[in-house]
């Protein structure tokens, strides 16, 4: 793996692990907890394919 594509994954991860954690607490609804979960897996696939 590039160390471009790892970094991309471990900023998904961690951005999800945030998106998750913000769920959870009741700061974000579940529509705007998907749309930012799917805005960091078209991030994570365009370092992928690019």
């Amino acid at each position: 793996m590039s160390d471009e594509l790892e970094t991309a994954v471990e900023s998904f991860l961690a951005d999800a692990d945030t998106v998750f954690g913000e769920y959870d607490q009741g700061y974000m609804d579940a529509d705007a907890a998907l749309s930012l979960l799917r805005d960091h897996i078209e991030g994570l696939e365009d370092e992928y394919e690019g």
